[in-house]
C-alpha cells in the first residue's frame, strides 16, 4: 500500500505546474464600516500562509513578501474576513464590517435550503472537516458527541453502522423501528454507511417536528441530511489527494480469572464435578511449577483472539467549474481489518460524480451518482461469548487429542466440561463474505419561470442495492459433542430498490419589509425487495471455486427460502415561509402521505414555526453583549410507518357434536388479528438562538416535549389469550439541549475555539391502554415497561449486601426460610410483608442515557493546528448478561471482578456472593447485581497537523500539504465490568469490542 501511496503522489506532484513567484511589498489601512475608524488589531495574512501582520493604532499595516498574484486575507474576530486579490498593487485599503456570516449561512433543509437566520427549528449542520477528522467507514460515527439530542453507539466491528437515535426512542423497540430517515441528495436511505466521509459536504440532522414534518410518516426518529460536494462556478479545477494509515488496538479488555483464581473459586464452590475437572487437568497438562496445585495451563483467551488491526483510506477529488458548469468527482478506496483474529475485515471502492449544467438563462440540468462496492467479512460473534466462559486451564491446541481433524484444537470437555468451550474452531472453520453494490442515482432540470422568483425542479432518483451473501461453515471435529460433521453453504441474494419522483414549484419574492417563500410538491415513490436463499450440504471444501450450492451432495428442499415486497406511495406537501423585516418569521408545512402498505391509506402531518428576532426590534439599544438573540417555537406532527402493517391471525377450528341422533360438523373461527397503521408522534420545541460578545460566542438552546400517541404495543387478547399490536399506546420523550460555542485569536499567529454541548432525556410510558405493565426480555431476565416509567426498564429485586455470619442468618426470617448461608445475597423486602418474593421486584434502571455531553477545543498557531474532542453520558443501566449466564452453565469461567472481589469470609465483600452462591438459585435472582453503571466519559478524538501553504523551496511554490496524526477514542473511563460500555439495547452478551484508532495522514491540493 506504500507503493501505491507513493505512484498516487509521484503521479499528482508530476501532473502539477511549478512555477517562480514575484514577490512585492503592500501597505494599506483597514476602517471599520459602522464607525469609519481605524480597525486596529486585524489580522493581514497572505492566504494559504503563515505570513502575516497585525493593523496599528491608526489601522495602517505593512505586509513584504507579498506574491504579485497572491491574495491577503484580513480577519478579526466579530467581523467579516476578506480577501483581496493582490494583482501586483503595492496599496490596498480595506473596509471590514461586522459578521454575521454564521447568520447567513446557507444550510439544507427539507426539499430545500434556509438561512440559519431564518430557522424557527431545532437543526445541527456538521461540516465536512470536521466529519473528516475521524477514521471510520460510517459516516455518523463522526459525530458522536458533536450534536445535542443525538446519541452514536458504536460498533467495533469492521463495516457495521452504529446505532442512531434523534431525541430518545418514541416506538417500542426491537422491530427495527428506532433509526432515522436518512437523505441523501433527494434519495431515502434506512443507512448511510456505504457513503465515503469526504464526499459530503454537510450533514444537517433535522430534530424537532417543525423540521422534519416535510417527510412525513417517515420522520418520526427524526431525519438526517446529507449534501455531497459540488463544484463552484469559474473555478480552475482543483485536485486533492487524502490518505491516512493506522492501527486499531483494543482498549479496556475485560480481564478474566487466571488459573490460580480459578482454581480457588472452583475449590471454595464445594462442587466435586469442578473439583474433579481440575484433577483432571493437572493429569493431562501437568502442575505448574509456580503453585503445583493448579494446572500448569493459563490462557488468557481474550489476548489469543485479539489482534492489531490495520485500517487505511485513500480519496481523490476533483472539482471546478465553468461559466456554466460545474463538476465535483471523487475516488475512494478504504480497508479495515477486525481486532477479531479471523477472516473479519471490509473493504470498499467508492466513485462519485456529480455534474450540475446551466444550459440556458432559464434552464438547469444535473446529474449525481454515487457507485459504492464493499465485502465484508462478519465476525463469527459466538467467538466472544466463548473467550469469556473458556476456563484459563484449558490450552488452545491439545497434540494429546489426536482424535481431533483437521487441527488437535483442545477441547474442555476431556476434563469433564459440559462443553468444548475453545472458541478457535468456531473462529477458524468460518468463512462468511458478504458482497454488497450500490448505486445512488440523482438526475434533475430546474426551470426559472421567473428568474430568482418561481422556480419549477424535477428530480428522478433511485437507490439500488444488490447483497451476494456467502456463509461457509467448515466441517471439524475436535470431540463427540464438539464437531460439525458437515460442510454447511448457504448462499442468500437480496436486491433493493427504492424510486422517487420529485416535482416541487417554488416562488421567493420580497416586497418592503415582507419576505415570502412558498413551495408546493409531489413525490411518487416505488420501492421493492426480493430475496432468495439457498443451503447445501457437503460440497468440495478444498479450493473456494468449489463453494456452490450445485457442487453439494445434498440440498435440503427447508432451506430454501424466497420473499419479496413492493410498495407505493404518492405525497402531496407545501411549505410556507415569512420573514417581517428580519425580524418576525413564520414556517409552516403540510404534508399529506398515502401509501399501499397500510389499510388507512392517507395521513396528514402539519407543523408550524414562529421565531422573534428580539435584536432587530426598534426598542433594541445595540450593545456589546447581544448581537444576534432569537426566540423560536413550533409544533408538529410526524409519522411512523416502519411499523408492520397488520398482527395476529384469524384460526377456524372443526366442531363436532349431536342433537338428538343427528349428527353436526361446522367451524368455530376465532381471531386476535389487528390492522396497523403509522404511528403518530406530536412534538413542542420552544428554543433560543444567541450570539454574544462581539459574534465571539454562540448559543442555541430547545426544550422539546414529543408523544408518539398512537404507538403500536403489544395488548392482551381476554378470554382467548396471547397479546396482538395495536396502535393504543403512548410514549414521551422530554429534554433540554444546549450548545455553546467560543472563537477567537491572540495576537497575530495565535487563534482558538471552544465548544460544549450538553441534552438531557427522560424517556416515559404514558399509556398502556388500561394495562398494568407490558413484559418485555427473558423470563429470567425481565424488563417490564410501567406507565411513568421509561420504556424496556430492567425490572428485578434490589440486593441490600451480602449475608456475612450466622448471627445475621439467624436474625432474618427470610434468611432461614430460604436455608441461606453466609456468602448469599440479601434482597430488600421492599413491601415489608416479611417475605421476599415476585412482589419485591422493582424497576432497577434504564438502559437511556438521561444526560449526554460533548466538548471540543481547537488551536492554531502559524502553521500548526490541534484539535480536542470529549464526550461522554450517564444515566443508563447495562444488564451484565454474562454474568447471568451462570444461571444455565457454572462450570465456566469468571471475570477477575468477580473472582478478586467475591465474599469469601467475614467483612470480605457485601456485593458480590461467595463461590458457591454463584451456583444457587437464590443468588441466580434477576436483581441489580446484574445491573451496573453505564456512565463513561472519553477523549474522543485528538488531531495534530501541520499545514504547507503556497511556500517556495527552491524558488518553486509547492502544493498545499497537511500533514496529521490522529487518536481516535485513545482513551475511555468507566466502572462497567466489559469491553466497553456502548450496548445498544443495554444488554452485554458478546459485544465487538471498540478499538483505539491511531493514524498518520497527508493531505495534498493542486
Amino acid at each position: 500500500m506504500k507503493i501505491k501511496l507513493a505512484i498516487i503522489l509521484g503521479f499528482l506532484l508530476c501532473s502539477y505546474y511549478i512555477s517562480a513567484q514575484e514577490q512585492i511589498t503592500v501597505t494599506g489601512t483597514v476602517i471599520e464600516a459602522s464607525t469609519g475608524d481605524p480597525a486596529i488589531g486585524v489580522t493581514v495574512v497572505v492566504k494559504g500562509t503563515s505570513h502575516g501582520t497585525v493593523t496599528d493604532i491608526d489601522g495602517n499595516y505593512t505586509l513584504t513578501d507579498v506574491p504579485a498574484n497572491g491574495i491577503i486575507v484580513f480577519s478579526y474576530i466579530g467581523m467579516t474576513t476578506v480577501e483581496e486579490p493582490v494583482n501586483s498593487r503595492t496599496i490596498i485599503n480595506v473596509t471590514v464590517s461586522e459578521d454575521v456570516q454564521s447568520l447567513e449561512e446557507v444550510v439544507v433543509i427539507g426539499y430545500g435550503t434556509s438561512k440559519v437566520k431564518d430557522l424557527t427549528s431545532s437543526i445541527t449542520t456538521i461540516r465536512t472537516e470536521d466529519i473528516m477528522k475521524t477514521p471510520t467507514s460510517q459516516p455518523m460515527q463522526a459525530l458522536q458527541g458533536k450534536v445535542p439530542g443525538l446519541q452514536i453507539v458504536s460498533s467495533g466491528s469492521p463495516g457495521s453502522s452504529p446505532t442512531v437515535r434523534v431525541r430518545g426512542i418514541g416506538s417500542y423497540p426491537g422491530r427495527g423501528n428506532e433509526s432515522p430517515l436518512y437523505v441523501v441528495d433527494g434519495v431515502f436511505y434506512d443507512d448511510i454507511g456505504f457513503l465515503n466521509s469526504a464526499d459530503i459536504n454537510s450533514i444537517s440532522i433535522l430534530k424537532d417536528a417543525s423540521a422534519s414534518a416535510i417527510y412525513g410518516v417517515r420522520a418520526a426518529n427524526g431525519v438526517i441530511l446529507i449534501e455531497t460536494k459540488t463544484g463552484q462556478l469559474n473555478r480552475e479545477p482543483e485536485i486533492t489527494f487524502d490518505g491516512y494509515y493506522g492501527v486499531q488496538v483494543a482498549q479496556n479488555v475485560l480481564k478474566m480469572s487466571n488459573a490460580e483464581q480459578f482454581v480457588t473459586m472452583v475449590m471454595e464452590s464445594g462442587s466435586s464435578a469442578d473439583i474433579n475437572n481440575i484433577d483432571r487437568a493437572m493429569q493431562r497438562y501437568g502442575r505448574s511449577r509456580i503453585n503445583p496445585n493448579v494446572p500448569d495451563v493459563n490462557t488468557d483467551w481474550y489476548k489469543e483472539i485479539l489482534r492489531n488491526a490495520p485500517i487505511q483510506n485513500y480519496n481523490l477529488d476533483v472539482s471546478g467549474g465553468g461559466s456554466r458548469v460545474t463538476y465535483s468527482l471523487g475516488a475512494n478506496y478504504f480497508s479495515q481489518k477486525g481486532i477479531l483474529d479471523m477472516k473479519n475485515e471490509y473493504d470498499r471502492y467508492n466513485f462519485r460524480t456529480r455534474i450540475d449544467f446551466n444550459a440556458t438563462n432559464w434552464l438547469k440540468l444535473g446529474s449525481n451518482f454515487i457507485w459504492s462496492q464493499d465485502t465484508r467479512y462478519p465476525e463469527e460473534s459466538g467467538a466472544w461469548n466463548l473467550a469469556y466462559f473458556a476456563v484459563p486451564i484449558l490450552p488452545i491446541y491439545d497434540e494429546s487429542n489426536e482424535a481431533a481433524t483437521p487441527i488437535n484444537f483442545a477441547n474442555a470437555q476431556d476434563m469433564g466440561y459440559r462443553g468444548g468451550q475453545n472458541p478457535f474452531p468456531t473462529m477458524e472453520f468460518s468463512n462468511k463474505r458478504h458482497l454488497s453494490k450500490r448505486l445512488l442515482a440523482n438526475i434533475y432540470a430546474e426551470i426559472s419561470f421567473i428568474p430568482q422568483k418561481l422556480i419549477y425542479k424535477s428530480s428522478f432518483n433511485q437507490a439500488y442495492r444488490n447483497i451476494n451473501a456467502r456463509d461457509v461453515l467448515l466441517p471439524y471435529y475436535i470431540g463427540n459433542n464438539f464437531q460439525r460433521p458437515d460442510a454447511t453453504l448457504i448462499k442468500r441474494q437480496q436486491i433493493y430498490s427504492d424510486i422517487t419522483w420529485d416535482n416541487l414549484l417554488t416562488y421567493t419574492d420580497s416586497f418592503g419589509y415582507h419576505n415570502i417563500t412558498v413551495m408546493g410538491g409531489s413525490s411518487f415513490r416505488d420501492q421493492s425487495y426480493e430475496m432468495l436463499e439457498a443451503k447445501g450440504l457437503n460440497f468440495p471444501i478444498g479450493q473456494e471455486q468449489s463453494w456452490y450450492i450445485d457442487q453439494a451432495e445434498t440440498i435440503p428442499v427447508d432451506g430454501v427460502i424466497n420473499d419479496g415486497l413492493r410498495q407505493y406511495g404518492i405525497s402531496y406537501f407545501g411549505r410556507f415561509s415569512y420573514n417581517y423585516a428580519n425580524r418576525y418569521l413564520l414556517y409552516a408545512t403540510l404534508r399529506a402521505d398515502g401509501s399501499s402498505k397500510y389499510q388507512e391509506k392517507w395521513g396528514y402531518f402539519p407543523t408550524v414555526g414562529v421565531g422573534w428576532v428580539i435584536t432587530e426590534e426598534n426598542f433594541w439599544q445595540p450593545n456589546d453583549t447581544f448581537n444576534y438573540l432569537k426566540l423560536r417555537a413550533s409544533w408538529g406532527q410526524l409519522g411512523n410507518d416502519k411499523i408492520q402493517a397488520s398482527d395476529g391471525a384469524l384460526t377456524s377450528n372443526v366442531v363436532n357434536t349431536s342433537l338428538g341422533d343427528v349428527f353436526y360438523s361446522g367451524t368455530t373461527v376465532s381471531g386476535v388479528f389487528s390492522t396497523l397503521r403509522w404511528e403518530l408522534t406530536e412534538e413542542t420545541n420552544i428554543g433560543l438562538t444567541a450570539n454574544m460578545f462581539g459574534n465571539r460566542l454562540s448559543l442555541d438552546a430547545d426544550w422539546y416535549l414529543r408523544d408518539t400517541k398512537e404507538a403500536a404495543i403489544n395488548v392482551s387478547i381476554p378470554a382467548i389469550g396471547g397479546t396482538v399490536l395495536r396502535n393504543v399506546g403512548v410514549i414521551r420523550n422530554s429534554g433540554f439541549e444546549v450548545a455553546l460555542g467560543w472563537s477567537d485569536r491572540f495576537a497575530n499567529d495565535f487563534s482558538y475555539n471552544i465548544g460544549t454541548n450538553f441534552s438531557t432525556l427522560k424517556n416515559e410510558v404514558k399509556d398502556l391502554y388500561g394495562q398494568p405493565y407490558i413484559d418485555g426480555g427473558m423470563a429470567e431476565f425481565r424488563q417490564r415497561s410501567y406507565v411513568g416509567e421509561p420504556l424496556l426498564s430492567f425490572f428485578g429485586y434490589r440486593v441490600e449486601g451480602v449475608y456475612q455470619n450466622e448471627s445475621e442468618i439467624n436474625a432474618d426470617p427470610v434468611a432461614v426460610a430460604n436455608n441461606l448461608v453466609p456468602g448469599d445475597l440479601k434482597f430488600r423486602d421492599t413491601n415489608g410483608d416479611g417475605e421476599v418474593n415476585d412482589d419485591d421486584r422493582v424497576i432497577l434502571g434504564s438502559y437511556f442515557p438521561n444526560f449526554m455531553y460533548g466538548a471540543n477545543l481547537g488551536l492554531g498557531y502559524k502553521g500548526f493546528d490541534l484539535s480536542l474532542t470529549l464526550m461522554g453520558q450517564s444515566g443508563n443501566k447495562i444488564l451484565n448478561r454474562k454474568r447471568g449466564e451462570f444461571i444455565w452453565t457454572n462450570d465456566t469461567n469468571i471475570d477477575a471482578d468477580l473472582a478478586v472481589n467475591r465474599w469469601h469470609g467475614e467483612g470480605t465483600s457485601n456485593s458480590y456472593p461467595s463461590s458457591a452462591g454463584l451456583r444457587k438459585g437464590w443468588n441466580q435472582k434477576m436483581s441489580d447485581f446484574f445491573i451496573e453503571d453505564g456512565k463513561f466519559f472519553r477523549i474522543q478524538n485528538v488531531q495534530l497537523g501541520y499545514n504547507i501553504n503556497n511556500q517556495q523551496w527552491f524558488g518553486y511554490e509547492i502544493p498545499s500539504i497537511r500533514i496529521y496524526l490522529t487518536a481516535d477514542r485513545p482513551l475511555t473511563l468507566f466502572n462497567y465490568n466489559g469491553f466497553n460500555p456502548e450496548i445498544p439495547d443495554g444488554i452485554d452478551t458478546q459485544t465487538y469490542p471498540i478499538p483505539a484508532t491511531y493514524t498518520l495522514g497527508l493531505t495534498v491540493k493542486f
